[in-house]
């Protein structure tokens, strides 16, 4: 599993993300056991949904579990990550699960740019998935993020099998591969769902991630050569996880283009390494990425930690957002990795 990241914590699924799915109150035990659903069980079949285009519709998913219907789905419901990744190439869900709305009404990060009140929210914190609300959608496609196969991302253990009879369902696997991966695939998605790839704005999208994608490569080698370490890092109020590169596909992927990261040496389940905090400046970095999803602690509640205060990017001041759960879409990963950018070549070797 992943690290706290989900809204679990720092960044993966369960375990990076089912830390933080919990919303950061459960413990890792209870996270890894939360880990469990998945598409095991009968075939789904479709519900009745009034379908957007004539001819028959094909899509095989990353458990290889193709779907085969007679016209493209309408009716779409999705992870909210999902979602948001699909409509940045004009693709719209009539319903979502997973991190949509905060205490005020307002959008967590993690819908992007979703226009939350035009959404039929399922479940909004992790374990939550209206089955009933969910039918009555008359559903035609469920679409979700895979961090540990088959399981989809949010649909929790007790409801797996009631929500995937409901209709079909389509996963994109988004962890141990690089961030252009589940790019590529939800662009795939979006395509055979109707998006029109090769739109200006479309075409746009992907141009501005090349480019971000070769000014990271140029500050990279710059930061490398004058010994900067970066460290992707959640905060929790018990714990504080450092993410292995090698887990996450955004991080894969910077590292990839040069960026030189901390590698802890006591990963849990493959995503991180749990620190107690009194031992939380076990590794010392000059810039720290940490997870900025709305369940996990930001460096304005962690002044009274004095660990935290005594690693040497806080103390310099090199403490950057990491949306730990990117949005996979060209647009949003080209925000993060334009941000990115920014903080490095800023940065000063201070560890």
């Amino acid at each position: 599993m992943r690290s706290p990241r989900s809204t679990p914590a720092p960044g993966l699924p369960l375990s990076r993300r089912g830390l933080l799915a919990a919303g950061g109150t459960l413990g890792l035990g209870a996270l890894l056991s939360a880990c469990g659903s998945s598409s095991d069980g009968p075939a789904p079949t479709a519900a009745p949904a009034k379908d957007t285009a004539t001819g028959p519709w094909t899509f095989t998913d990353d458990r290889k579990q193709t779907v085969r219907l007679p016209h493209r789905p309408a009716n779409l419901v999705a992870y909210v990550g999902a979602a948001a990744a699909l409509h940045d190439y004009g693709v719209e869900c009539a319903g979502v699960f997973g991190p949509t709305t905060l205490a005020g009404g307002g959008a967590d990060a993690q819908a992007g740019d979703l226009d939350v009140t035009k959404l039929t929210v399922l479940g909004n914190t992790w374990g939550e998935f209206g089955v009933e609300k969910y039918a009555a959608l008359s559903p035609g496609l469920l679409i979700s993020h895979i961090y540990q196969p088959p399981t989809l991302w949010y649909v929790p253990d007790q409801s797996a099998k009631k929500v995937l009879a409901i209709a079909p369902s389509v996963g994109i696997d988004v962890a141990g591969v690089p961030l252009t991966t589940p790019l590529r695939r939800y662009a795939d998605l979006a395509a055979a769902l109707g998006a029109d790839l090769a739109s200006t704005a479309n075409a746009a999208q992907k141009t501005r991630f090349d480019t971000a994608s070769a000014a990271l490569r140029s500050a990279a080698k710059t930061a490398r050569a004058a010994g900067i370490k970066v460290m992707a890092a959640s905060a929790a109020a018990d714990s504080f996880y450092v993410s292995t590169p090698s887990s996450a596909a955004d991080l894969t992927y910077y590292r990839g283009l040069g960026v030189d990261f901390v590698v802890p040496n006591k990963v849990q389940g493959g995503f991180f390494e749990t620190l107690s905090w009194e031992t939380a400046d076990k590794y010392k970095a000059d810039v720290i990425m940490l997870d900025n999803r709305t369940a996990t602690l930001q460096p304005k509640d962690l002044t009274g930690k004095p660990t935290w205060n005594r690693l040497p990017a806080v103390a310099a001041g090199q403490v950057t957002g990491w949306p730990s759960e990117p949005i996979f879409s060209y647009a949003k990963c080209a925000d993060r990795i334009e941000a990115l950018t920014k903080a490095l070549s800023a940065a000063k070797k201070v560890s």
